[in-house]
């Protein structure tokens, strides 16, 4: 039998450290005092910890659901309260500026999570076309369009997005559909469309 002793081993540690997947990250913000704004029984809310807009939060359910597909008819009535929990954030937070309740069509992080997101998209963390295209075409889904669909026949089927061909298209302004060849660009050209309260 060898002798040599693995690090861990000499450190009392039962097995070595391993790093969670960048994907599991809304679990550690979920209890990152730092982030979190508010909280109750049901639901979790966090400042997102890279917004795309100056008021960015997501709304947390403290069950352990994983995405949209895992939804069914006996989760409907905790999806309405975490799309009042974001409508009252949000409104809280951002006055009377525009904003929107949604989910990803294909989140990429393992936790289900309500955006509530102002449209201004004023942040230094909105860099990609991804990015941009994840909250400004159909790949960002309303809230209450998910509810509806839990609704009416119960269960969640954003098959017909094609979310990847989504998050390819072109480069728009969300308000007036005036194309814009790069971020910069398009940065710069909705300034023109948002009230700075």
């Amino acid at each position: 039998m060898s002798k040599i002793k693995r690090k861990h081993e000499d450190e009392g540690q039962s097995k070595p450290y391993k790093k969670k997947h960048w994907s599991l990250g809304l679990l550690d913000s979920m209890t990152d005092p730092d982030l979190i704004v508010e909280e109750d029984d049901l639901v979790t809310v966090i400042k997102d910890k890279y917004p795309k807009a100056k008021f960015h939060y997501l709304v947390l359910p403290k069950e352990n659901i994983t995405n949209l597909k895992r939804l069914n008819t006996s989760n409907i009535e905790l999806l309405k309260h975490i799309h009042i929990c974001g409508e009252k954030i949000i409104k809280k937070a951002a006055g009377g500026r525009n904003f929107r309740l949604g989910y990803h069509a294909v989140a990429s992080m393992s936790r289900l999570h309500l955006h509530a997101i102002t449209q201004d998209f004023d942040s230094s963390c909105l860099k990609t076309k991804k990015h941009w295209n994840s909250f400004t075409t159909k790949f960002f889904v309303d809230s209450k369009v998910i509810i509806k669909q839990l609704e009416e026949n119960g269960k969640v089927d954003l098959a017909y997005l094609n979310p990847s061909e989504l998050l390819k298209a072109e480069l728009k302004c969300h308000v007036c559909d005036m194309k814009q060849g790069n971020m910069p660009k398009l940065k710069a050209h909705i300034k023109q469309h948002v009230q700075d309260a």
